[in-house]
């Protein structure tokens, strides 16, 4: 009988953005890239939030090496700042377009990347530099590609 695992001691990842137009870029981020809105809170002084469900979230924690790598594959040069947001969608050369109609600006348009995923690279409101990403490889199909694990020593 195969052991239980522990409650997960994170229950979501939550990205707070100060965004100077508020109103832009809930609009760009809800409306025009279809994240829904959970909550949203005011209080004095004209204070506004709006909490949008981006679905299943993770922390990709890449070195220097990997950056400048991943910026290479996706624009061809060094663009990304410290912190970049990337959202998994079904169909990375619609919404691109769509965001891009949104507000958008493009820096590289959908291009197929060695892990096995169609990234565009995009400035969005609120000052984020954003990745959108289609999955082009099922998670059976890319863990048996070379360079794909867990990054764990001895796990299967």
């Amino acid at each position: 009988m195969a052991a239980e695992q522990p409650a997960p001691a994170v229950r979501q990842l939550r990205l707070v953005v100060e965004a100077a137009d508020h109103d832009a870029a809930v609009a760009f981020f809800r409306d025009a890239l279809g994240l829904p809105e959970q909550a949203a809170f005011s209080g004095d002084g004209d204070a506004r939030v709006v909490i949008l469900d981006a679905g299943r979230a993770t922390l990709e924690i890449a070195n220097p090496a990997q950056k400048r790598m991943i910026d290479e594959v996706e624009v061809g040069r060094q663009v990304a700042p410290r912190i970049r947001v990337a959202f998994e969608v079904d169909d990375a050369r619609e919404t691109t377009a769509r965001l891009v109609a949104a507000g958008a600006s493009e820096i590289a348009p959908p291009t197929r990347t060695p892990w096995h995923s169609l990234n565009s690279r995009l400035d969005a409101p609120a000052d984020l530099q954003i990745t959108v990403f289609q999955e082009l490889r099922t998670p059976d199909e890319r863990a048996g590609t070379d360079g794909f694990g867990t990054g764990r020593d001895g796990d299967d």
